[in-house]
C-alpha cells in the first residue's frame, strides 16, 4: 500500500488545484458510424501552445481535463484521415461535451500509409515488445506457427512447441486470454495472414496470469473495420499431402458485427527416427540398433463463430462459440537389432503399430465491455467455459525375426480423458488523471480433467491387463487471483507496478489409490516496468516480474503408451511448479531505415523441472520429470531491422545465454553450466507487379545438460507469392525444412548407459496456397472475436 499511497495523494492534491479547471469530452467517428481510435486531440491557445492533448480510446471517445478559462482551438489529427481544426471555448468548473466528430478519409494519405504498412515493425511498449505483422510471404501462405518462427525472440519446434529465448516454458493466449486456439496444435490450422500484431512479454504485467516462466506470448487477430460483408476463401495444397480450404465470413453493421471462420485441414507427415544404445559397460555389455518409421494422417477441422453487439455507445456484449476437433491416423514401423561385446548380431524384432486417435475441443466465451464518460475508463468482465475429450486406441504387433522367427502376443492400450474448465474474471481501468492510471481485477478458474488407461495383452483366449496397468486419475485444480496496478508517466519517464495474488489448490487421485495427492501454492508475484523517452524513435526500458510454470498435464500422468520395447515417458504427479525472479534491461531506436533493439536479461528459477532418464529392473530405460533445485539464466538479446529500400527489408536476430543448473534426484547429480546461442536471419524482396520472394534461415546452438547433450540445429525456409486481380487474390509458393535440415541429434549418457538418437519429425514440405479476398483491403482480414480488455 506504500506504492500506492503517493499517487493518491498527488491525484487528490492535482483534483484540488484545478478546482476551477474545466473538462472537454466527445467521440470520434467515420462517416459510416464506425468509431476510429488513437486520435490525438489537442487544444492549443491563440498563441499555438499546447494547453491540453490525449488520444481517443478503441471507443473513439477522448476526456481531456484541467482545461482553464479561454479561447482556444480544438484539432483531431490521425494518419489517413483529414485534419480538422475548430474554435473552443472554456468555461470554469464546465464539462463541453463536443458529441459527435466525424472525419473523413484523406485519400492521398491513405495511398501512404498502404505502402507503408508493407513492412513488418517491432516496437517497445511500457511492458512488452510488439511485432507488426506485414505482408511478409509467410503470412500470405502459412499457418501461425509459421508466423511465429520469424518473430523476433520466438520459436516453433516441428512437433509445435513454442520457445521464447530457447525456453519452453511460455504461456501462448490469442486475445490476451488462454483458447483452444493454443491446444493440440490448433495454431496449425489458423491462417497466419488473420493475425495483426504478437505481443512478446518477457515480464508480464500483474494483470496477466503468472504463469509461464520464460513470459506470455499474446496473439492479436485481425479485427474487420469495414461495414457490409466481407470474408476470403484460404486453399492450400502441399507434399507431402497438405489440404486445407478456410472460408472466413463477416458483417458488420452500427451496432452488430457477425463473424464466422471454418477450416479443414487434411495433413500428412513422414517422419524418421534412429537410436544407438548402450547398456551394462561395466558388465555384459548390449548394445542397440533401432530404427522407426513414422507416417501420420491428420484429419482436423475447426468451427469458430459468434456476434459483437454494442448495446449503446458505452456497452458492447460478446458471445462466440469454437470447435476444434481432430481424427489422427498414426502408423509405425520399428526395427530392433541386438548385439554383445563383439558388436555380432545375436538377434533381431520388428514392431508395427498403429493408432487411431479423435479429440474434440469446445469452447464458449462471453465478454461484456462497459465504457464510460470518463476516457479510458473500463469495466469488463469475462466467462469462459472450455470442455473437451480425447480418445486414443493402439494396436502392437511384435515378432523375433532373428535367431528364431517368433511371433509375441498382440497388445493394446486406449486412453481416454475429458475435461471441464470453467473460468470467469473482471477487469476495471480506472483514470486517475491525464497521466495516471489505475487497474485492478479479480479472476477464478475452477478446472477438472479425468484420464483412464489400460493396457492388454491377448492370451490364447481373452486379453489380459499387463503389468497391473489399468487405473483412472482425476485432476482437480482451482484457481483464484487478484491484482492491483498503477501506471503513469513523469515528462519522459514511464512507470507501471503492479501486484498479484494466486491461490491455487490442486488435488491428483486415482482409482488404485497410489497417488493420492493435495497441494496448496499461495504466493505474490510483483511486477515494476520503468521507460525512459528519450525521443519519439528511443526507448530505454528496465523490468522485473516474478513468475510460476505449473507442471503440465502430460507431465503428471503416470501413464505412459507402450510403442517403444526399449524406452518409455511417464508423468510424475509428485511434481511442483517452479519460480522465476525475470530481471530485464532493454532499449529501442528507430532510423528512417533500421531499428536496433538490444536487451539484458537475468532469470533465477527455483524447482525447475527437468528430464530424468534412468534404467529399470528390466533394463527399460524410463523418462520422467523432476523437480532440481535452481537454474540461472543470464544472456544478451540483439534484434536488428533493416529497410534501406522499399523492395529490400532483411532481419537479424542474437540471442546467446550462459546457464547454470544445480540440485539432484535419486543418484543423478544435475549440477552443469553452459553457453548456448540461437540466431534467426530473414530476408524479403519486393519485385514489380506485386511479386515477393522470402527466405528465412534458423539455427540454434549445441546446448546441454548433465545428462543430454542436443547438437546445433539448422533450417531453411523459403517462400514466393503475387498478388493480382485488383488486390483480391494471393498466390504463394513456399517451402518450409528446405533440404530436411531440421534435424534433432541428441546424447543421454548414464551411470550404465548411453543413447544417441536422431529424429527428423516432418521431411521437406511444399505448399500452394491462393486467398481470396471479397470486400476487403489487401492488409484487412475477417473479425475474431471482440477483444474487449484483452488487447
Amino acid at each position: 500500500m506504500k506504492l500506492l499511497a503517493t499517487p493518491f495523494l498527488i491525484f487528490i492534491t492535482v483534483s484540488y488545484c484545478f478546482a476551477q479547471t474545466g473538462q472537454i469530452t466527445g467521440i470520434i467517428h467515420e462517416k459510416q458510424g464506425t468509431s476510429i481510435p488513437y486520435v490525438t486531440v489537442t487544444v492549443r491557445s491563440n498563441t499555438e501552445s499546447p494547453v491540453a492533448a490525449g488520444i481517443s480510446d478503441t471507443k473513439g471517445a477522448f476526456r481531456l481535463e484541467n482545461i482553464p478559462a479561454g479561447n482556444y482551438t480544438i484539432s483531431y489529427n490521425l494518419i489517413g484521415f483529414q485534419a480538422i481544426s475548430k474554435p473552443l471555448q472554456a468555461h470554469p468548473n464546465e464539462v463541453i461535451n463536443l458529441g459527435t466528430i466525424v472525419l473523413e478519409p484523406d485519400t492521398k494519405l491513405l495511398q501512404e500509409v498502404n505502402v507503408t504498412a508493407q513492412r513488418s515493425s517491432v516496437s517497445l511498449k511500457l511492458d512488452k515488445k510488439v511485432f507488426e505483422v506485414g505482408k511478409d510471404v509467410v503470412s500470405q501462405s502459412g499457418a501461425v506457427t509459421d508466423l511465429l518462427n520469424i518473430v523476433p525472440s520466438v520459436s516453433v519446434s516441428p512437433g509445435g512447441t513454442i520457445s521464447l529465448r530457447g525456453n519452453s516454458r511460455v504461456l501462448v493466449l490469442v486475445d490476451g486470454r488462454r483458447t483452444g486456439l493454443t491446444q493440440n496444435n490448433a495454431l496449425e490450422q489458423l491462417p497466419a495472414d488473420q493475425v495483426e500484431r504478437i505481443e512478446v512479454i518477457t515480464n508480464p504485467s500483474s494483470r496477466f496470469d503468472a504463469a509461464g516462466s520464460a513470459g506470455i506470448i499474446n496473439i492479436i487477430l485481425k479485427k474487420n473495420k469495414k461495414a457490409g460483408f466481407s470474408g476470403q476463401l484460404r486453399l492450400v495444397g502441399g507434399i507431402p499431402n497438405e489440404t486445407r480450404i478456410s472460408p472466413s465470413l463477416s458483417y458488420k453493421s452500427n451496432r452488430i458485427n457477425l463473424f464466422a471462420t471454418y477450416g479443414l485441414r487434411l495433413s500428412d507427415y513422414v517422419g524418421l527416427y534412429t537410436m544407438q544404445q548402450s547398456a551394462g559397460r561395466s558388465g555384459t555389455p548390449v548394445y542397440l540398433n533401432q530404427r522407426q518409421d513414422e507416417d501420420r494422417h491428420d484429419d482436423a477441422r475447426l468451427l469458430y463463430f459468434g456476434a459483437d453487439f454494442q448495446i449503446n455507445d458505452h456497452n458492447t456484449i460478446t458471445a462466440a462459440f469454437m470447435r476444434n476437433s481432430t481424427n489422427d491416423h498414426d502408423k509405425t514401423r520399428l526395427s530392433y537389432s541386438y548385439s554383445g561385446k563383439n558388436s555380432v548380431l545375436d538377434s533381431s524384432l520388428s514392431r508395427s503399430g498403429e493408432s487411431w486417435e479423435k479429440r474434440s475441443y469446445n469452447q464458449l466465451e462471453f465478454n461484456y465491455t462497459k465504457t464510460f464518460e470518463k476516457a479510458g475508463k473500463k469495466l469488463t468482465v469475462d466467462m469462459q467455459y472450455d470442455f473437451w475429450d480425447s480418445d486414443k486406441d493402439w494396436n502392437l504387433s511384435t515378432s523375433k525375426i532373428l535367431p528364431v522367427t517368433t511371433t509375441f502376443p498382440m497388445i493394446r492400450t486406449n486412453s481416454f480423458g475429458k475435461s471441464k474448465d470453467l473460468m470467469i474474471k473482471t477487469d476495471m481501468v480506472q483514470p486517475l488523471d491525464s497521466t495516471s492510471t489505475l487497474e485492478f481485477g479479480l479472476k477464478m478458474e475452477d478446472r477438472r480433467v479425468n484420464s483412464d488407461f489400460i493396457a492388454e495383452q491377448q492370451n490364447t483366449a481373452s486379453w489380459e491387463i499387463i503389468d497391473g496397468i489399468d487405473n483412472h486419475l482425476l485432476y482437480k485444480e482451482l484457481i483464484g487471483s487478484a491484482y492491483i496496478q498503477f501506471s503513469g508517466k513523469t515528462g519522459a519517464f514511464g512507470y507501471q507496478a503492479g501486484l498479484r495474488g494466486e491461490l491455487t489448490h490442486i488435488g491428483i487421485d486415482d482409482r488404485a489409490g497410489n497417488y493420492t495427492n493435495q497441494k496448496n501454492y499461495n504466493r505474490l508475484f510483483p511486477t515494476l516496468n520503468i521507460s525512459y523517452r528519450f525521443n519519439a524513435a528511443a526507448n530505454l526500458q528496465a523490468s522485473y516480474s516474478k513468475r510460476i510454470n505449473r507442471p503440465r498435464l502430460g507431465m503428471l500422468y503416470p501413464f505412459n503408451e507402450l510403442t517403444d520395447l526399449s524406452t518409455r515417458y511417464v508423468g510424475n504427479p509428485d511434481l511442483n511448479p517452479s519460480y522465476a525472479n525475470v530481471f530485464e534491461l532493454a532499449f529501442l531506436k528507430n532510423w528512417k531505415t533500421f531499428t536496433f533493439n538490444p536487451s539484458i536479461y537475468h532469470q533465477r528459477n527455483n524447482g525447475v523441472i527437468e528430464d530424468y532418464t534412468f534404467r529399470d529392473a528390466n533394463g527399460l530405460l524410463i523418462t520422467m520429470p523432476v523437480n532440481i533445485n535452481k537454474e540461472t539464466r543470464t544472456g544478451f538479446e540483439l534484434s536488428l531491422l533493416y529497410n534501406p529500400f522499399k523492395w529490400l527489408q532483411a532481419n537479424a536476430e542474437l540471442n546467446v545465454y550462459h546457464y547454470k543448473e544445480q540440485g539432484s534426484y535419486q543418484n543423478q547429480n544435475f549440477d552443469y553450466s553452459g553457453n548456448t546461442l540461437t540466431t534467426r536471419l530473414s530476408s524479403q524482396l519486393k519485385f514489380k507487379n506485386k511479386l515477393s520472394f522470402q527466405a528465412v534461415y534458423n539455427f540454434r546452438g549445441a546446448n546441454a545438460t548433465a545428462q543430454t547433450r542436443t547438437d546445433a540445429l539448422h533450417s531453411i525456409d523459403l517462400g514466393l507469392s503475387k498478388t493480382f486481380w485488383k488486390d483480391k487474390a494471393t498466390l504463394t509458393l513456399d517451402v518450409s525444412n528446405l533440404f530436411e535440415l531440421r534435424k534433432f541429434n541428441t546424447r543421454t549418457i548414464g551411470s550404465d548407459y548411453e543413447i544417441n538418437q536422431t529424429s527428423i519429425p516432418n521431411a521437406a514440405r511444399y505448399r500452394l496456397t491462393l486467398v481470396y479476398r471479397f470486400n476487403q483491403k489487401d492488409n484487412q482480414a475477417v473479425r475474431q472475436a471482440k477483444s474487449g480488455n484483452r488487447d
